[in-house]
């Protein structure tokens, strides 16, 4: 079984909310074009059979859905591509999809749909209520909580599969366990817990999460977690569902941990495609899938380039136990893990190792 994977952005930077820190309106804005508008059926449809086409044996096909946010593109966007595919795929295709919202127009005709077509939906939800509404807010300056938590419990009662994506930043970082209790209390028990990234622009980023903040709250968010799970109370933290099984030989889910980036194959609603969601920028762009076959941009020199440049690591990385588990972690978030003199992933594996290493030879029995 093969496998292949695209992240489809269909209303580009366009968002119904004005968060405090977003890495994407951050991307835009550092392009010629900060917003591409909704895509146009014509490129939607071109993406579908390019993909269809490319893949010619028994693969496994994720379409994720992201942006901006996706659902502006309108429910009748996804009707029609989903209406699309199964004209054109064959029978060794097998189609996934995935949506990252932020959950405000998940009305009943959008869960009953996501439903239906089995979407695994992720939920940008940043924790409880004061500091939800602090960053996460729409354009009218308004507190955007209690439609976001309305609309998770609609998921939940309609048995729709779906994470809660959290972005740690630096003043969430001072309340590991306030956090955890509302997962706990809300019955959320998948979480990606993505550290807060700094802006492009060399200043001061007052929501960026540092090194020694990651390593305090996880130090007490882990003890909150590891308890729970001796009582038999598993919640699946991204962090540590990449950790743990390393210490056994299983390979990482997240890219970050392989040591190298690969192509992932982004596509803006212009149909302009980048190799990574972090690097959505004029000068990462691979070409276009209206005119460009997907091998012929897998093998562009744009592509070559972006996973062959340098990175400069920690320099505890030289003599460290775990270089081989991190491998210098994602070029982009490695910021948040360690500065040129410390590093709070080292410092958290060097404190619970133990009790990693325990959950893992569990798994593995």
């Amino acid at each position: 079984m093969k496998y292949f994977t695209t992240l489809i952005k269909p209303a580009s930077s366009s968002c119904n909310m004005k968060c405090s820190y977003c890495f994407y309106a951050d991307v835009a804005e550092h392009r010629e074009i900060p917003n591409h508008g909704i895509m146009s059926r014509d490129i939607m449809e071109t993406i579908i059979t390019k993909t269809l086409e490319h893949c010619t044996e028994e693969t496994t096909i994720t379409y994720a859905f992201q942006g901006g946010e996706p659902t502006l593109a309108g429910l009748s966007y996804y009707q029609h591509f989903i209406e699309t595919v199964d004209t054109h795929k064959k029978d060794y295709h097998h189609i996934q999809y995935a949506l990252q919202t932020n959950a405000l127009l998940l009305e009943d005709p959008w869960i009953e749909f996501l439903r239906e077509h089995h979407f695994l939906v992720g939920v940008s939800l940043d924790g409880y209520i004061k500091n939800h509404d602090r960053v996460r807010r729409c354009s009218k300056d308004q507190g955007t909580y209690e439609r976001v938590m309305r609309n998770t419990r609609k998921l939940q009662e309609a048995s729709v599969e779906f994470n809660v994506l959290t972005v740690l930043t630096r003043d969430l970082s001072k309340h590991p366990r306030e956090l955890y209790e509302f997962y706990q209390k809300n019955h959320l028990k998948y979480i990606q817990l993505i550290p807060c990234l700094p802006s492009l622009d060399p200043k001061k980023d007052p929501y960026a999460l540092t090194p020694k903040q990651f390593y305090h709250f996880y130090d007490e968010f882990f003890t909150l977690w590891y308890n729970s799970l001796r009582k038999g109370e598993y919640m699946s933290i991204t962090l540590f569902d990449n950790l743990i099984p390393m210490f056994i030989g299983i390979p990482p889910q997240q890219c970050g941990y392989l040591g190298f980036c690969s192509n992932q194959f982004v596509i803006e609603s212009d149909g302009s495609v980048y190799p990574c969601d972090f690097y959505v920028l004029d000068r990462y762009c691979i070409g276009n899938i209206k005119e460009q076959s997907i091998q012929e941009l897998n093998t562009s020199s744009t592509v070559h380039n972006f996973l062959r440049e340098k990175r400069d690591l920690c320099k505890l990385c030289s003599d460290c136990r775990y270089v081989k588990m991190c491998h210098g972690q994602c070029r982009r978030l490695s910021v948040c893990y360690y500065d040129s003199e410390y590093c709070g992933l080292r410092e958290f594996l060097l404190k619970h190792e133990r009790e990693l290493v325990e959950v893992a030879m569990n798994i593995r029995r």
